[in-house]
C-alpha cells in the first residue's frame, strides 16, 4: 500500500521505451500450461496480475521462474483443478485457467472473477463458449464447477456481443477440443492476435478467416513455447496524452502505430503532433487544443482503455468535447475525482434507436442509473487534491490529472495502478514529473 505525492505544472519530456502488454502478458503465462513442457514469456511487463496469476499456478502445483522481464512457466506438475477463492476474486484472471484445467483434468473449479470495478463482465459469455463445446457447468459453494470427463469437441459459436476476454478463453479450449470450430463475432484486438501466435507455436491450429471469424482444428498436444509480449498499447495512450496534455515532447519506443490508428486520429484533430518512426512514436504540442467528440469501441474503434485519459486532455482544450462509452456500462467512475481538482463536466444518456445494438454490453446490464456520455467544457485550470484511485485506468487518468494540475496531489490506492503500470511514478520521473511514492 502506498500513494503519489505529485507537484503538477512541468512539462515531459524525454524518451520513454513501453512494456509488454498487460492485456496479453498475464494471459498467455495461463496459455502456456496447456503444455508439459516449460514456456518462455519474454518481455512480459512486471505487474500485480502477473504477480497474483504466479500465485495461482503455484497454488495449483506448477512453477514460475522470473528474471528481469524474463518468465518461465513449468507446468508438468500441477495437481489441483481448483483456483483458491481467495486468490480468484481478486483477480479476472481466474477465468482464464479453465481451458488448461479442463484439458489436464477434465474439470475446472474457480470463483466469480474479481478485478476493476468498471460494469459487470459477462462471464456468462465464456461460460455459454465452453458449453457450446461439450462442458457442463454449475456453481456451488460460490464456485464455477465446470466439468468436460469426455473432453470438448468442436463445434460453430457465436458471440452475443464483442468479448475480448472471452474471445481468448474459446480460443484456449478450442484449441484442444476434437474437431473444428468456428468462432462468429470474436475480438480483433491485437491482444487476440498475440494469443493466437502463442498458441500457433504451442502446436495448435488456429486461423482467421475474415471480419471477426476463427477457424480453430483441435490437437491433443501442446510443446513450451517461447514468445515475446506485444508492447502495452495503453501505455502507449498514456504517455502520448501526458505529453500533450503537459505541453512537453515525448519518445515512446516500441510504440506501434497499427495499433494505435484512432488515437493518432484524434491526436491530430485535437491539434497535437505526433511523428512515427520504425522504433516508435513521437508525441508533443505547440498549439492550443480543440474540442473533439470520441466513442469508445471495439477494436479498431477508439478502446474503451483510453476514453478516461482522453478526458483528461479535452478538459484543456478550447470547446465543449464529448465522449460516449459503448463498452462497459460503468466507465465513468473517475469523473466526480476530475470535477473536484476543477473540471468542468456534465454527465448525459446518449438518444439512441437501438440500444441493444449501439451498446456492446448485455441489455440486463444498461442500467438506468448509469450515465453513457460525457461532455466536457475547456480549457480549465486543475487544482491538486487528494484522490482515492478507484481502479488501473482512473489511476492513470488521476496521475496525468495531477501533472497538470497546480500545486500539489496526493492519490491514494496506488496499487491499483501497479497492477497494469511497471514502475509509472520511475519512469515518469526519467521524463521530468515531480513524482514521489510514498508507503503507507
Amino acid at each position: 500500500m502506498g500513494k503519489f505525492i505529485i507537484e503538477g505544472g512541468y512539462p515531459l519530456r524525454g524518451t520513454v521505451a513501453l512494456a509488454g502488454a498487460k492485456n496479453s502478458g498475464f494471459k498467455l503465462v495461463i496459455a502456456s500450461l496447456l503444455a508439459d513442457s516449460p514456456s518462455e514469456i519474454i518481455g512480459y511487463s512486471r505487474i500485480g496480475d502477473i504477480e497474483i496469476t504466479q500465485k495461482i499456478i503455484e497454488s495449483l502445483g506448477g512453477k514460475v521462474e522470473r528474471t528481469n522481464h524474463h518468465l518461465k512457466v513449468i507446468s508438468k506438475n500441477l495437481s489441483s483443478f481448483t483456483v483458491p477463492y481467495d486468490l480468484g476474486k481478486i483477480s479476472r484472471a481466474c477465468s482464464f485457467f479453465v481451458p488448461p484445467l479442463l484439458f489436464r483434468f477434465g474439470k475446472a473449479f474457480f470463483p466469480v472473477p474479481g478485478g476493476d470495478k468498471i460494469g459487470p463482465r459477462p462471464i456468462n459469455l465464456h461460460l455459454a463458449g465452453l458449453e457450446a463445446l461439450g462442458a457442463t457447468v454449475k456453481i456451488r459453494n460460490k464456485l464455477y464447477e465446470v466439468d468436460a470427463p469426455q473432453g470438448l469437441r468442436g463445434n460453430k459459436f457465436r458471440f452475443k456481443i464483442n468479448t475480448h476476454t472471452g474471445t481468448e478463453t474459446l480460443l484456449m479450449a478450442a484449441a484442444f477440443a476434437r474437431g473444428r470450430t468456428v468462432l462468429e463475432n470474436a475480438a480483433e484486438e491485437p491482444e487476440v492476435d498475440d494469443m493466437i501466435a502463442f498458441l500457433n507455436k504451442m502446436g495448435a491450429k488456429i486461423k482467421r478467416l475474415g471480419s471477426r471469424k476463427i477457424e480453430i482444428r483441435g490437437v491433443q498436444k501442446f510443446r513450451g513455447a517461447q514468445h515475446e509480449v506485444m508492447p502495452d498499447r495503453n501505455e502507449a495512450v498514456t504517455f502520448g496524452v501526458a505529453a500533450l496534455a503537459t505541453m512537453g515532447d515525448v519518445f515512446v519506443e516500441r510504440a506501434k502505430p497499427e495499433h494505435l490508428q484512432a488515437f493518432l486520429e484524434k491526436a491530430k484533430e485535437c491539434g497535437g503532433g505526433y511523428q512515427t518512426t520504425t522504433r516508435g512514436i513521437r508525441f508533443w504540442r505547440n498549439n492550443e487544443l480543440q474540442a473533439t467528440q470520441i466513442k469508445a469501441l471495439p477494436y479498431p474503434g477508439f478502446m474503451t482503455d483510453w476514453q478516461p485519459l482522453w478526458a483528461v486532455l479535452m478538459t484543456q482544450a478550447k470547446g465543449e468535447s464529448e465522449i460516449i462509452e459503448t463498452i462497459h456500462n460503468f466507465r465513468f467512475n473517475y469523473v466526480k475525482n476530475l470535477v473536484a481538482m476543477g473540471a468542468k463536466i456534465k454527465p448525459f444518456n446518449p438518444k439512441v434507436k437501438n440500444p441493444e445494438k449501439f451498446y456492446n454490453f448485455l441489455p440486463e446490464h444498461n442500467l438506468k442509473s448509469y450515465y453513457h456520455g460525457i461532455k466536457i467544457k475547456g480549457p480549465t485550470p486543475f487544482k491538486g487534491k487528494r484522490i482515492a484511485i478507484p481502479d488501473i485506468r482512473a489511476g492513470a487518468t488521476l496521475t496525468l490529472a495531477a501533472l497538470i494540475a497546480q500545486g500539489k496531489s496526493t492519490l491514494t490506492g496506488i496499487e491499483h495502478l501497479d497492477r497494469g503500470y511497471e514502475n509509472l511514478d520511475e519512469r515518469l520521473r526519467k521524463l521530468g514529473a515531480r513524482i514521489k511514492r510514498v508507503d503507507e
